[in-house]
């Protein structure tokens, strides 16, 4: 059985991120997915220090739900990230556990399906989105998509629900993404992961 960690970067409970996400959860229950919805927008984590510890320890300096959501990640077959839309931007609480989560783990991502999904009153969200994406693509883990960008709209708790081009968008992402955790779950057992050249590293320090 496929398994989603599903994180939610919005300080609100049952906001309109929680609506988008839950809206994926129906289908990803329907198709046989497992998940887990592990919310931290409304919790202290702090920033990366680039201490460089956790390559001694394999694991973050700081104990938080950033160590907690590791074990979670590197079980999940996909990973979806919901945050709500700041400046066009997503939670600084959110890029703070993303940015030490990503960094701090070293299980190979490799072929774990992500998703982003973003929630605006009304602008910001693809940039957003781009934002999110990023932390997929750095290590080799595909990006589901949609019929549309990953996006609904809503301002006061509750709006999302309204917005059905949203939802839709939502239950197709989900359907995307198992089909696409699936297929790979039949690539992997066939032909294997694809090889890795070993890194080679280049620092633009003349």
């Amino acid at each position: 059985m496929s398994k989603v960690l599903l994180i939610n970067g919005s300080p609100r409970i049952n906001g309109n991120t929680s609506i988008a996400l839950s809206e994926m959860i129906k289908v990803f229950e329907a198709e046989g997915v497992e998940t887990e919805v592990v919310q931290i927008g409304n919790k202290d984590i702090r920033g990366c220090i680039a201490c460089g510890t956790c390559f001694e320890r394999g694991k973050c300096v700081f104990d938080d739900v950033v160590n907690e959501l590791a074990t979670k990640f590197e079980d999940a077959d996909g990973l979806v990230v919901g945050s709500p839309v700041y400046y066009a931007s997503a939670n600084a609480t959110l890029i703070a556990c993303l940015d030490r989560l990503f960094y701090s783990t070293r299980f190979d991502k490799t072929m774990k399906v992500g998703a982003s999904v973003v929630c605006a009153r009304r602008g910001g969200l693809s940039a957003t989105f781009d934002e999110l994406n990023k932390y997929f693509t750095i290590c080799g883990m595909p990006i589901a998509s949609s019929q549309y960008w990953n996006s609904v709209h809503g301002r006061e708790p509750g709006q999302a629900a309204e917005d059905f081009e949203g939802l839709q968008t939502m239950r197709t992402l989900a359907r995307n993404m198992t089909f696409l955790m699936k297929s790979i779950e039949l690539g992997k057992k066939e032909y294997g992961l694809p090889e890795k050249e070993e890194w080679q590293p280049t620092h633009f320090i003349r």
